[in-house]
């Protein structure tokens, strides 16, 4: 027997808002038997500690065997007060490889004791594998293109989206769609489909294929084209196995962040080459065989040359920009200790804001230059997001910042750092639709943000007021999911569900970034990490109201802490009775979070 290494990362919210108050268990997948005695401590950055579990030996999955599944499977359950119950079930683990299970909360609603399953299909290399990769007709009724011409719906020039629209099913099947980060993706289908102790050249050269495949189906808008309101399918007989809620592992979620936009091409075209791949022992193809790139591997080849012996000589290595990021232009040099400039800056205004959602992140200077206390904040969120702990900003941790930042900035447009708009359960006296502008369609695309943090078949749009193609493609999905008339266009009974929607999870949408309310009044005698966190919040928004006391973070809640209270309630037009309720607390973080704005 081997050892293997896991460990659970809580969030909601695009992984904007980490989540602390939740027990885990975990046992044995086949017998039920607990395995770990007691409970995983979970930090204020939503990361348990990382355990030890028994597995297989590495031999088993270093050569193809079709007998032997080559790792261990473990289910874990995730229970909350705050938020529904999870249950993960086959979580694989391989020898001398960390797994990081990434958990989705949502909020608990009236069956508060169901389980949200996420079962994890088993792993690519041991499947029945049907992969074909080709481009074979997909019927549609929208369209009449035919896959062996070329296609005349082509982007101007390759590039990274910040999101992937992926169906969860055949192209034409009644599957539900998810939207997830492009590097999000790609971390998925390379742990379900190949092996994380693979060498880490044939690990790299089936990244590759796996990048450009699917940049192919982007850059030819192969299903879009078709009438589909997707880019991709996990269907292996078309495009990538990808499992949505599986494990990634953390060598694989490493190689990913360091080569995402980079791509293969043939030497004299300009779109990314559709990489056809299989595992090359029990379905072969043209292509790339999987189990070959590890003898190749082992065989001194390096990435590139694995990839020139499955696809020839004619294709070369690109780099594709990344769209839609904030500051996406990554400066071409790593930033480090000792460097200067608006990169810098950019950075460290970045890391502040996401300091507030994850408050591991020390707190760094706007000035433009990378010191001690910078290089820091770096470790701290390389090691929060699972990248490699250098202080290093280069282009896998510049280009994560910038997601990171996105995603905790998504609703600030409308909320606690913009412009504030009136949120009304009546719906406007008119129809909003493809084509309508105005404050109207910005409160929707708002609800359809919030409701997209804890809904993956809904996309996140943007707010800018216009109902485009992108808000049209949100609605039909909320339409979808919530039973509705799908037909992306916004009338009462949709306007009313958006409404009922948002405001079961506005509560949560306003606690998450710190700790959540722990649902209980905190009064004069109480005790603990709450009472720490309020008198956390007290003294720091006392030094920019004087009329506030600041008081010991010492988790006792006595006279003092009272005092201060009330004087908060009183400041804030609130009741001052010295009681910490929802509202009191709530008005507490919104406060302390705007104060270094």
């Amino acid at each position: 027997m081997a050892i293997g290494k896991l460990q659970f990362q809580l969030y909601f919210g695009q992984k904007a808002y980490p989540i602390s108050n939740a027990n885990i268990f975990i046992v044995d997948s086949i017998s039920g038997i607990p395995i770990f005695d007691g409970l995983l401590t979970i930090d204020s950055s939503g990361k348990s500690e990382i355990i030890d579990l028994y597995t297989l030996d590495k031999e088993l999955s270093e050569t193809p065997n079709t007998d032997v599944i080559p790792y261990t499977t473990y289910d874990a359950y995730i229970i909350s007060e705050t938020f529904r119950n999870v249950l993960i079930k086959n979580i694989e683990i391989f020898p001398d490889i960390t797994s990081i299970q990434p958990v989705s909360l949502l909020p608990k609603g009236r069956s508060i004791n169901e389980f949200d399953v996420v079962d994890i299909t088993p792993h690519g290399l041991i499947k029945e594998n049907e992969i074909s990769n080709t481009n074979e007709p997909i019927n549609s009724t929208n369209s009449t293109t035919n896959s062996n011409s070329p296609t005349t719906f082509l982007l101007k020039k390759p590039v990274i989206p910040t999101n992937i629209t992926v169906h969860l099913g055949t192209p034409t099947s009644n599957a539900v769609n998810v939207t997830v980060p492009f590097t999000d993706y790609i971390k998925n289908v390379a742990s379900s489909e190949i092996y994380p102790t693979w060498p880490e050249n044939a690990i790299r050269a089936n990244i590759y294929a796996q990048i450009s495949f699917t940049l192919n189906r982007i850059y030819t808008e192969w299903y879009r084209s078709r009438g589909y309101n997707f880019d991709i399918t996990n269907s292996t007989a078309y495009d990538h196995y990808f499992v949505n809620g599986r494990d990634i592992f953390e060598n694989i979620s490493r190689i990913v962040d360091d080569i995402f936009n980079d791509y293969i091409s043939r030497t004299d075209f300009l779109e990314p080459l559709l990489a056809q791949y299989c595992n090359g022992t029990t379905v072969t193809c043209d292509g790339l065989s999987q189990w070959g790139t590890v003898s190749l591997a082992n065989s001194g080849y390096y990435p590139f040359k694995i990839l020139t012996y499955y696809y020839g000589d004619n294709i070369e290595l690109r780099n594709a920009p990344v769209v839609d990021a904030i500051d996406n232009s990554y400066p071409g040099t790593p930033l480090k200790l000792g460097s200067s400039s608006d990169a810098v800056k950019t950075i460290q205004v970045q890391l502040n804001r996401i300091a507030k959602n994850y408050p591991a992140i020390p707190i760094s200077q706007t000035d433009g230059y990378f010191n001690e206390t910078t290089e820091k904040a770096v470790k701290t969120f390389q090691k929060i997001f699972n990248l490699s702990q250098d202080g290093i900003v280069g282009k896998g941790t510049w280009y994560k910042i910038s997601q990171i930042y996105v995603g905790v900035k998504n609703l600030a447009e409308l909320d606690s750092e913009g412009e504030k708009l009136p949120i009304e359960p009546t719906p406007p006296s008119y129809i909003l639709k493809l084509g309508s502008k105005g404050d109207g369609v910005k409160v929707l695309q708002y609800f359809l943000n919030c409701i997209a943090l804890f809904y993956d078949n809904i996309p996140p749009i943007k707010i800018d007021g216009i109902f485009g193609n992108s808000t049209k493609n949100a609605i039909e999905a909320f339409q979808q999911k919530f039973g509705l008339g799908v037909d992306g266009i916004v009338g009462k009974n949709t306007w009313r569900k958006l409404y009922e929607i948002y405001k079961t999870i506005e509560p949560y949408i306003i606690s998450a970034p710190s700790t959540p309310y722990p649902g209980y009044i905190i009064a004069e005698g109480s005790r603990g990490n709450d009472v720490k966190t309020i008198q956390t919040w007290l003294s720091a928004i006392s030094k920019k109201y004087p009329s506030i006391p600041a008081v010991n973070a010492d988790g006792i809640f006595g006279p003092l802490t009272t005092a201060s209270v009330i004087a908060f309630q009183a400041e804030f037009n609130l009741v001052p009775d010295g009681l910490v309720g929802k509202l009191t607390w709530d008005k507490l973080y919104t406060v302390y979070s705007n104060l270094n704005k």
